[in-house]
């Protein structure tokens, strides 16, 4: 790999306006927010740590192709990740996980 450096998608308050400007799009959205604050969050620590999947993945004791899922699953909606799954993810980006109940 010539070329480690994280290349962020854009995934600021900007982009999220545009995207939730579309009715389907804030439709779906309202079904799954909890999955997406979580995916941004998850996204913006990652980035914040500057590390790629691959980086991620290793630090986890597993290969890329896991983180990519994890971070898919939860925009998809398709597979929920395991609470265990969640907190090596953190730790892997230097953070702890927490859950609230409200």
């Amino acid at each position: 790999m010539a070329n480690d450096t994280y290349q962020p998608v854009p995934h600021d308050a900007a982009f999220r306006k545009q995207l939730l400007s579309n009715p389907d799009v804030q439709a779906a959205f309202d079904v799954g927010a909890i999955e997406y604050t979580i995916l941004d969050e998850m996204l913006n620590a990652r980035k914040e740590a500057g590390l790629t999947q691959a980086q991620v993945a290793e630090r986890m004791g597993t290969q890329a192709p896991a983180v990519a899922r994890l971070e898919n699953s939860l925009a998809s909606g398709r597979h929920s990740p395991s609470i265990e799954t969640l907190r090596k993810y953190a730790k892997a980006l230097g953070k702890r996980l927490e859950v609230h109940l409200v």
